[in-house]
Order: structure tokens, then sequence, then C-alpha cells
């Protein structure tokens, strides 16, 4: 099986990096927009830079390759960023996943397209797979867009749904609200973290055995995959605290309304992940159980 993936140096990217690199039978081409930062890159993985928001660039790379599938999981995920600058954001997510798709359906190969829970509003969640999107940032419309671009390939195609994926990775400059809360705490600093937001936190990890897990069973259609409990980011921070043994008393609870962003977030998701569950056998760690992952990876 040949996998090629957009994105590579990004979390979600190493992670399917290390994991299909270790699958027999397997070869990987992982693609990036600049100088690999993936370190021990597998014996069966071998990195290509890629500009997929030029068409000729996705054609030739994945052309060459030749694979039986692709998870794009390359985007801007910046929301304020995506806010501010729309065109951006369309080039990045909506015209790139159109080039993608193209060479897709040039090669044969099986797209798999990763999405948010920001194509929602908020109003209502935990959302299946049949709840109708309804964006309210920028961000949330060029992923709802380059949804209906996957849907209309000629290829076979999965999209993949996810939620405030967690971990970490080598070269990366976003954080996460675990090792956030750990560092702020750590020196002795006082936080506000909101408790009127819900989501579904998804270890990396997960993400990418979900991927790998639609690849194995040649899946088609939408899934959901994400972590099992709605948790606000006030409920994490207070988990994170428990775990490391860290001073509660520095946290204080806070509305989405105390932070000025450009960008709107859905006020609640969360995601029924019961279909990947039923259909791929995909079985996400609890919160508590990525905490501990995630602090191991930190020691080592």
């Amino acid at each position: 099986m040949k996998i090629a993936i957009t994105g590579a140096n990004g979390l979600l990217g190493q992670k399917l990096v290390s994991l299909l690199g270790n699958q027999e039978n397997t070869e990987v081409l992982a693609t990036g927009l600049g100088p690999c930062r993936i370190l021990n890159l597998p014996a069966n993985a071998r990195y290509e830079v890629c500009d997929i928001s030029q068409p000729d660039d996705c054609q030739r790379v994945f052309g060459d390759f030749g694979p039986d599938f692709v998870i794009h999981s390359a985007a801007l995920t910046n929301v304020d960023e995506c806010e501010l600058d729309p065109e951006k954001c369309q080039k990045l997510n909506v015209d790139a996943t159109r080039n993608v798709l193209r060479a897709c359906e040039s090669s044969g190969a099986h797209l798999i397209h990763l999405s948010t829970d920001f194509i929602f509003d908020g109003t209502k969640g935990p959302l299946t797979e049949e709840d109708v999107p309804n964006p309210i940032s920028i961000y949330g419309q060029s992923k709802l867009d380059a949804e209906a671009i996957v849907k209309s390939a000629s290829c076979p195609w999965a999209i993949v749904r996810t939620i405030l994926v967690y971990g970490i990775a080598p070269g990366l400059s976003r954080s996460n609200i675990i090792l956030w809360v750990k560092s702020s705490l750590e020196q002795g600093k006082n936080i506000q973290v909101v408790d009127d937001q819900f989501r579904t936190p998804t270890l990396a990890e997960d993400l990418a055995m979900g991927c790998f897990l639609i690849a194995k069973h040649r899946a088609t259609g939408i899934y959901n995959i994400s972590g099992r409990e709605l948790m606000t980011p006030f409920e994490m921070a207070m988990a994170t605290c428990d775990y490391f043994g860290l001073d509660k008393g520095l946290i204080t609870k806070a509305s989405a309304k105390t932070f000025s962003q450009p960008a709107k977030r859905p006020p609640r998701t969360g995601f029924d992940i019961s279909k990947a569950e039923r259909d791929l056998g995909y079985k996400p760690h609890s919160f508590a159980e990525g905490i501990r992952i995630l602090a191991g990876q930190i020691k080592s």
C-alpha cells in the first residue's frame, strides 16, 4: 500500500508518518512546504517538498509516486489568521484542496481529507455525521467549501472531521492546552480558562489511527474521529492539574466573551463517534490517558 501525506511537518502529519511508516507492506511519501522536520524518518518513508497551492507541483509529486491513498492534512488552521487574511485562507484551505483532489483523480488515489467541527455553528452537540453544517467563521466556511470540493470527486474519498487535536512533535510552533497549562502553572502564573465552550478533545495519535483505519478498510464517506468525552477547556485544565500535581488555585474560570478574538468560535460542538467505532473499530484514548501519553513524550 502506497500512502502520500500532505502537511507531513505538522502535528498530525508527523504522527501519520510514524504510524504508517512502521506498517508492513506500506510505502509512505511525506510531503510539506519547506525542509523536513520529521525526526527518525522510518525506513519505508521518504520526504519530498511539495507546494500544494501549485497544481503542477501536486500533479508531479503525486503522479511520480502513484499513491493508493492521499491523506490531506495540510491546512491553515489558525482560525484568527484565516479571519484576518481570507485570501490566504482561500488559497491554502480551498484552492489547495482542489489541487490535491485533481492529482488524486489523475492517479486514481483514494483521498482522505481532514476537516473540522468549526463547520458547525455550535448551537448543539455532540454532532453526528448527518448534522447540517453552518459555519460562523471564515476558517469554518473554508473547510466546508473544501468538503464540497472533495464530495465532487470522481475518485474514492473520505472526509475525517475532528476536534481540538492535542499532542507534541518536533519543530512545532503552536502549543496545546495541556502544555500551556503545565508551563504556566509551573511558572506560578495565574491563568483564565474558558468554561462555556464544549469539545471532545482528540489525541493526535488517535486521529492518525483513525485515518489509517479508513485506509485499511478502504472506507468512503464522512467519519467523525475525535475523543469521546465532552469537556470544557476549564475541565481539561483541571485534569492537567490533577495529573501533574499543579496548583488549581492559579486557574480562574472565564467566559469566551472575556477574550477578544477576530474569529467567532462555536460554543458547543463535540462529536458522536459511534459510526467510526462501529465501522472502523476506532477506539480513542480517554483524555486522562492522553495526558499520560503526552507526559511520557515530554520526558523522552
